[in-house]
């Protein structure tokens, strides 16, 4: 939630402020309600239709309008339009963002204080934020850290861009991992291509058993999203044997009445 609580609170100084919109499939948009709702501002919410109740539920409760949209990219930045055209609201990126990015930094930070010399960080990679935000916490204050990303098989675009050396869009996402569905942006991308060793991606299956040995053996609640920095570690276990490996855990929002491995 910092991420999007920097750029609201920065927002709330001025009275020309009408309100914050974005697009998201839960996760920014939670925060980005919650944030609005604590300095008295509205938000406006694009969510793709398919996202899970879970997240439609918590972005309401935070008193934000909800607008819904087809499960696309596309369709996600021509809604948003649409309602900003409407509404006057300032935009809040979920991802391509500066305060953003150096909010999503201080979980990466508060890992390496917690934490005494560790070889590897890894993330999950989306649109990028948070793993810009990881990559830069770990190289100004662990340089000697390598950052690796773990990306869904069936949103694979931030691994094609990184390979191809351009940003690829994602244009047909298919994967549980619905956090990830975004592609990466023009500001993201630059910091990911300098300090990302390396995107490992996993598939649905190798995702769903890395969501359920954390619920089993951590008894932490996660979404899927959230277990693939872990499927990544898993499917290439011997690469990181003897090195100490801290993962950002990011996003809980699970539909308990459906669970991936129920």
């Amino acid at each position: 939630m910092r991420g999007a609580a920097n750029a609201v609170l920065s927002l709330s100084d001025t009275d020309r402020v009408k309100g914050v919109a974005t697009h998201s499939s839960g996760n920014h948009g939670q925060a980005l309600a919650k944030a609005a709702q604590s300095v008295g501002i509205p938000a406006y919410i694009v969510m793709p239709r398919t996202a899970p109740e879970v997240k439609k539920r918590a972005v309401a409760e935070y008193g934000a309008e909800i607008i819904f949209c087809e499960p696309t990219l596309q369709a996600r930045e021509d809604t948003l339009n649409q309602v900003i055209d409407r509404t006057g609201a300032t935009f809040v990126h979920p991802y391509n963002n500066e305060q953003v990015i150096t909010g999503q930094a201080t979980a990466a930070l508060e890992l390496i204080e917690d934490t005494v010399d560790l070889d590897v960080v890894m993330a999950p990679v989306g649109g990028g934020g948070l793993l810009s935000g990881t990559a830069l916490s770990t190289h100004y204050l662990l340089p000697q850290a390598e950052v690796i990303a773990g990306e869904p098989v069936g949103a694979d675009d931030a691994y094609r861009s990184l390979q191809a050396g351009r940003i690829i869009p994602s244009e047909q996402p298919d994967t549980i991992a619905d956090g990830l569905l975004t592609s990466l942006g023009d500001k993201t991308f630059p910091i990911i291509q300098e300090y990302v060793k390396e995107i490992i991606t996993v598939s649905d299956e190798e995702i769903v058993s890395a969501m359920r040995l954390i619920w089993e053996r951590m008894k932490i609640i996660i979404e899927p999203s959230c277990a693939v920095p872990l499927a990544a570690l898993l499917k290439r276990s011997d690469n990181f044997s003897g090195k100490r490996v801290g993962i950002i855990l990011t996003g809980g929002n699970v539909d308990l009445a459906s669970l991936p491995f129920a």
